[in-house]
């Protein structure tokens, strides 16, 4: 594709974010003010021109977090500068940031036709048509990146089969080298939770699994508007 007919690359940030003890103490007129200025704040920041926010619950689905934040945008001043303005807030001092990932959108080099586009995000993210959300790290060994690239082409072309015999299920890849830690964080939408156990099974045995380094932790993330997510909060 050609530079300037290629679409514009977003960057994406998956936030997870874990109440305090001290913030279930406080008096419900304190949560609701504090959880009033956090709204504000994201809501200023939902601009189609600058940046989508999505909100996710992950109470009685992972230990150490309670929500997360899918920020796109195209900018990492637009991350930094919304995330201060968050961290001004009467709710951050009554929270900490548990896990955070930071990755680009980048067509992938080994898939080269339309069918393969199961796992490539060359497009741009469209998000949030589904109630789930799966998200994970993903690091490859080394040695992944000396085999030859014909090989890791026909590995990869085979992850995408698996994909795509969930066809309701949508695969967003992001790329983070040199970005964050993982060297991809792949976020899998859905409305069949059951459907991420299966295809887990069946990744674990196709032939690049060996060159997985690291795919933990893994989040499940159920999707909620903005105030439904601060009522159940305590807000």
């Amino acid at each position: 594709m050609d530079r300037d007919t290629e679409p514009r690359r977003q960057f994406v940030t998956f936030t997870f974010f874990r109440l305090l003890p001290e913030w279930r103490r406080l008096s419900q007129s304190d949560r609701s003010e504090f959880t009033g200025e956090f709204v504000d704040v994201v809501r200023k920041w939902c601009d189609p021109d600058q940046m989508r926010v999505l909100c996710y619950s992950l109470q009685g689905l992972h230990a150490d977090c309670d929500f997360m934040l899918w920020r796109i945008c195209f900018s990492l001043e637009c991350m930094n500068h919304m995330t201060a303005e968050l961290m001004r807030t009467g709710m951050a001092g009554y929270m900490e940031v548990a896990h955070s990932m930071l990755a680009t959108t980048r067509r992938s080099q080994y898939l080269m036709s339309d069918e393969d586009s199961a796992i490539d995000t060359h497009g741009g993210l469209h998000a949030g048509a589904t109630k789930y959300l799966h998200v994970y790290p993903l690091i490859r060994t080394r040695q992944w990146y000396v085999l030859p690239f014909d090989e890791r082409r026909r590995m990869v072309r085979e992850i995408s089969e698996v994909y795509k015999d969930f066809p309701e299920s949508h695969v967003n890849v992001g790329y983070s080298f040199g970005l964050d830690d993982p060297d991809f964080v792949i976020a899998i939408e859905t409305n069949h939770p059951l459907e991420m156990v299966e295809r887990i099974m069946r990744l674990r045995e196709t032939d690049s699994a060996p060159y997985v380094e690291r795919d933990r932790p893994f989040f499940t993330c159920l999707q909620v508007k903005l105030d439904d997510l601060m009522r159940s909060l305590g807000g």
